[in-house]
């Protein structure tokens, strides 16, 4: 039974095909009789097949134009003109098989990961490895994964891995992972055994999230009803009225057949839906998720773009921003070694960051010794030869703080930080800065949305209105709304909503009652499933949010592809019809003209087939490759930018020590101006060719420029200074040239990471 149904429409095109290409035979051969057996078999089975989609309409309480075509073949029986019945059948079929294509081509991305899920991992247990259900692994087991398998739950690397991320990301080639890396489920390994820390059990991971995605798009309804059906409404009583009147004046009961014959509305029930569902299939393949045609046409009208901050416009998790030391003895790279080693083996989101922070300035992590967990305060080992403790400042420096420890929690709040502190061999030395970034491809993406016809642009967060401000500013909203609450957010887009259709884009389980509110709802799912992906129309899959811009591109394209294929078929069907109904026409001439026009029709909307016009920059292989190690180079100048700033702090007029700005100059001119040296002559011309022109690239080169005259300001102030002659004039001087460059830097390293590796693909 189930192979006859999933195979049913191939099944009526090929019987209904048969009997009419048999029949012309027979009538090629005079053999009428057989002739015109075979086309009433062919007329009945259409017959049958329209009577059960009517029925079906009928039952959903859903305007069908299937009507029209039962009223053709029950008349094509009823005046003998058994060939139109036939080739009406044959077009139904054509429509079904075709329709049927187009939805498992949409689909057929998103089904191969539901195919591909993994049912058990390998967790190390007691130096052994035991194979046990995905669904029994916690956080903080260590799992192995083998070559060519496919990663079970979102964790850490414990140690370097090449991953194959085609699946979740599109990206063609295998990329390399750090270890410390976190990566998600769903990516395949395609180098040797690697170990895994899960971070995450089965359920909250990314692959289940993106399964129970598909699961929903197979559950959801056919898509483009709502054009179809508004157009059925109008059509239908209008064929009918056109049918009658031309059996009223001509009194022959063939005229109307042939009006029914040419009125069989292939175009709304062919071409209109091969074009939607073109488009959710090119909408899948960049990783963005259309849950069905009537969002997608809910999306292309969408006018109004509310963001949630955190995970949308942010990261959505923290990243090291800062790591401040209790003097300036204490080297604050070898103290970020320490804690990362430490946290290799704590599944804490904090641990995370701090991990990633470590492996991309390529600092050489240890395993530690004898972990504990103390609950609610941090974590203890042994890193080396020390005794680390990570964790909240009453557990690690007590209840009477010193001044660099006020100082920390004065900047984590100005900054909306988060803290660690760190005490190694019982002494406190120094704490980490965490904070949620801006992504660096957000306000591009903003401006992207405002190409493709996005009319306003509002933030809606609970955070506080001063971090949101400063966000909203980047990126280039039109409004701020701060301080919200679920209900808050409800209100926005009730207000937004009475002006213009809106969509709302979230990923926090506080967002799903606006995501469901919203004309149409988006959610990222990109690092896990939530419930506002259970109650989006729309999901990302990437971790990308500039897909959504391309989304609303190739969602208004198909829609208008779509349009057109009915407008320029269903107005031809209509000149047919009205020469049919004055006698011009008849019924199997008609059939015959009516296969013509569905053919045009369906020539229209492949068009949705092809790519059309999107905002992804296009790079070749070796621009990623070089850009990705630029990265990596620019990831490991932080240090050296924020230790620009920890030289100024601590400069005095009243005890001048300049040994640690002379120590500064060294590191700025062996690491940071080679640095950005290589920038210049690789990264300016690479943005630029991805780009299409160097006006893209002034501000960058003009950056390195000013980047390195405050570079050699600095050598020549410190070259006429020493300790013995340094005026406190000298030392103001320095510390405001210091504080300068570090604003320069800070400035340029946005600049370079939203103009520049935002338009690189992820590893």
């Amino acid at each position: 039974m189930t192979w006859w149904r999933d195979r049913v429409e191939l099944l009526l095109f090929v019987a209904s095909t048969v009997l009419l290409a048999g029949g012309g035979a027979a009538w090629l051969a005079h053999v009428t009789t057989v002739a015109d057996a075979a086309w009433v078999g062919g007329t009945v089975l259409g017959l049958v097949f329209s009577v059960a989609w009517t029925v079906s309409a009928v039952r959903r309480r859903q305007p069908s134009v299937d009507v029209i075509a039962l009223l053709a073949l029950a008349g094509a029986l009823w005046v003998n003109e058994s060939f139109a019945g036939a080739m009406i059948t044959v077009m139904l079929g054509t429509g079904q098989l075709l329709d049927a294509h187009a939805s498992a081509r949409a689909r057929r991305e998103l089904s191969l990961l539901v195919e591909r899920a993994p049912r058990t991992a390998r967790r190390r247990v007691a130096g052994c490895v035991v194979d046990v259900p995905v669904d029994e692994v916690a956080r903080g087991d260590l799992l192995l994964v083998g070559t060519g398998e496919v990663v079970p739950v979102d964790g850490r690397l414990m140690s370097g891995a090449v991953l194959d991320e085609a699946v979740l990301t599109g990206e063609s080639l295998p990329v390399e992972r750090p270890a410390g890396d976190v990566v998600r489920s769903g990516v395949v390994n395609a180098g040797p055994p690697l170990d895994l820390m899960a971070t995450a059990v089965a359920a909250e991971s990314t692959y289940a999230g993106v399964v129970r995605l598909v699961e929903q798009a197979q559950a959801s309804s056919a898509p483009f009803v709502r054009a179809a059906d508004r157009i059925a409404v109008v059509f239908v009583p209008l064929t009918l009225l056109l049918a009658g009147a031309a059996w009223a004046l001509s009194a022959d009961p063939v005229r109307a057949v042939a009006v029914l014959v040419v009125a069989t509305p292939c175009p709304l029930l062919l071409a209109a839906p091969i074009a939607i569902m073109s488009g959710l299939s090119r909408a899948a393949h960049i990783g963005v998720v259309i849950k069905g045609g009537g969002a997608l046409e809910r999306l292309a009208a969408g006018r109004v773009m509310l963001f949630d901050k955190t995970g949308t416009l942010t990261q959505g998790q923290p990243a090291l921003a800062d790591v401040v030391t209790a003097s300036d003895h204490v080297d604050a790279d070898e103290l970020l070694r320490l804690a990362a080693s430490l946290d290799q083996v704590s599944p804490h989101v904090l641990a995370s960051s701090i991990v990633t922070a470590a492996t991309r300035r390529e600092l050489a992590l240890e395993m530690p010794q004898d972990v504990q967990e103390e609950h609610g305060y941090g974590l203890r080992g042994r890193v080396g030869g020390h005794e680390v403790r990570l964790g909240k400042a009453v557990w690690i420096v007590g209840d009477a703080p010193a001044a660099w420890v006020r100082q920390v929690r004065r900047r984590a709040d100005l900054d909306g930080s988060l803290t660690v502190f760190i005490a190694v061999d019982g002494a406190p030395v120094g704490a980490f800065l965490l904070e949620d970034p801006i992504r660096p491809d957000a306000p591009r993406t903003v401006r992207a949305l405002r190409e493709v016809g996005v009319s306003r642009v509002v933030l809606v967060t609970g955070d506080r209105a001063d971090i949101a401000d400063t966000v909203g500013r980047i990126v280039g909203v039109d409004t701020v709304l701060a301080d919200c609450d679920p209900a808050d957010k409800l209100a926005a887009i009730r207000t937004e909503g009475a002006h213009a259709a809106t969509i709302m884009v979230g990923d926090g389980v506080n967002d799903a009652p606006a995501l469901a509110a919203a004309g149409v709802g988006v959610a990222l799912a990109a690092r896990g499933a939530t419930a506002s992906s259970e109650a989006a129309d729309v999901v990302l899959t990437v971790d990308r949010i500039d897909a959504l811009a391309d989304a609303i591109l190739i969602a208004r394209r198909s829609r208008r592809i779509a349009m057109q294929a009915v407008v320029v078929g269903m107005g031809l069907s209509l000149a047919a019809m009205v020469a049919a109904a004055v006698g011009l026409l008849p019924p199997a001439a008609g059939a015959v003209l009516q296969e013509a026009i569905d053919v045009l029709a369906m020539g229209i909307a492949l068009r949705a087939v092809l790519p059309g016009a999107v905002h992804t920059i296009a790079m070749t292989p070796s621009d990623i490759a070089t850009a990705h190690v630029l990265r990596t180079e620019h990831d490991a100048m932080h240090a050296v930018v924020e230790q620009i700033r920890g030289v100024a702090d601590a400069l005095s007029t009243r005890d001048s020590d300049l040994v640690p700005a002379h120590a500064l100059l060294d590191r700025l001119e062996r690491e940071l101006i080679p640095h950005e040296r290589a920038d210049e002559a690789l990264l300016v011309p690479l943005v630029a060719r991805a780009l299409g022109g160097s006006d893209a690239t002034a501000s960058l080169s003009r950056t390195h420029a000013e980047i390195e005259h405050q570079v050699n300001r600095l050598r020549r102030l410190l070259r006429d200074v020493d300790n013995d002659t340094v005026q406190p004039e000298d030392v103001v001087e320095l510390r405001r040239l210091l504080y300068g460059l570090y604003a320069v830097l800070r400035l340029h390293n946005a600049q370079e990471e939203e103009g520049a590796f935002s338009l690189v693909p992820a590893h």
